[in-house]
């Protein structure tokens, strides 16, 4: 016969994990100057590529070196293809970096992966070539 005192730690594991989600937003970080990196994209890809391992690393030292810092990682797209096919590539960039530094052990929870659209950033439009690109602002330690 088993006895419930011996059930409650099984039980205990069975039961869904609930993540404390850490509240920050991405409102303005556009404007910060230091810890900035950026992740390049080919044409059309969301895919990560090699070329972005340097920015991916110094991203992940200084998420490590504090780990009250987040990071926001804004997609960005040129006019590749209509509004919403940017628009959707921009957040398919974020995510795939997201992801990366994800994969290097940094939470998920410290990563909010957005797209920026060139129709509402200045900073977006302007670059030449059109931006293909992610950007990795890891914010100020609260």
């Amino acid at each position: 016969m088993i006895h419930l005192a011996a059930l409650l730690p099984l039980l205990l594991f069975a039961l869904p994990a609930t993540a404390q989600v850490r509240p920050f937003s991405c409102v303005g970080a556009e404007q910060v100057e230091d810890d900035v990196f950026s992740v390049p994209f080919a044409r059309g890809s969301a895919r990560v590529t090699d070329a972005a391992r340097t920015a991916l690393a110094s991203a992940e030292e200084a998420l490590r070196a504090n780990p009250d810092r987040v990071a926001c990682v804004l997609g960005h797209s040129g006019q590749e293809g209509g509004a919403s096919t940017s628009i959707r590539l921009a957040a398919e960039r974020a995510r795939a970096v997201a992801e990366a530094l994800s994969t290097r052990g940094i939470e998920r929870d410290r990563l909010r992966a957005e797209a920026r659209s060139a129709q509402f950033s200045p900073r977006v439009r302007a670059a030449e070539p059109p931006a293909r690109t992610v950007t990795i602002v890891v914010l100020p330690a609260p």
